[in-house]
């Protein structure tokens, strides 16, 4: 039962607010890097924001001062907070979790992905 599963996704206006959640099971969450990804059509999967195992955050460019991610380990969850959104942060939205730097870590949960959530931006 190791698996990611986002939610909170959908269609939002321009300058609108959504609050994307990745619920994990089956992994220590406290202890692996938790990130998002999104992947626009026909562009390249990007990271828009990562949160390490000590509470760390990075955001891509075009979303800081916008997005914000956090997480709660009682909870096994990571949220993304997106805020004055924007057409362009249009995309499927990925919760991915990194256990590369976690010490003898089986290969196969070094990297998880969820299956994705739609995030549409338009009027």
């Amino acid at each position: 039962q190791v698996q990611l599963v986002e939610s909170g996704g959908g269609l939002v206006q321009p300058g609108g607010s959504l609050r994307l959640s990745c619920a994990a099971s089956g992994i220590i969450f406290s202890i692996y890097d938790m990130g998002w990804y999104r992947q626009a059509p026909g562009k390249q999967r990007e990271l828009v924001a990562g949160i390490n195992s000590a509470g760390g955050t990075k955001y891509t460019d075009s979303v800081k001062g916008r997005f914000t991610i956090s997480r709660d380990n009682a909870k096994n969850t990571v949220y993304l907070q997106m805020d004055s959104l924007k057409p362009e942060d249009t995309a499927v939205y990925y919760c991915n979790a990194d256990g590369r730097d976690i010490v003898n870590l089986p290969s196969d949960l070094m990297d998880l992905w969820g299956q994705g959530t739609q995030v549409t931006v338009a009027s």
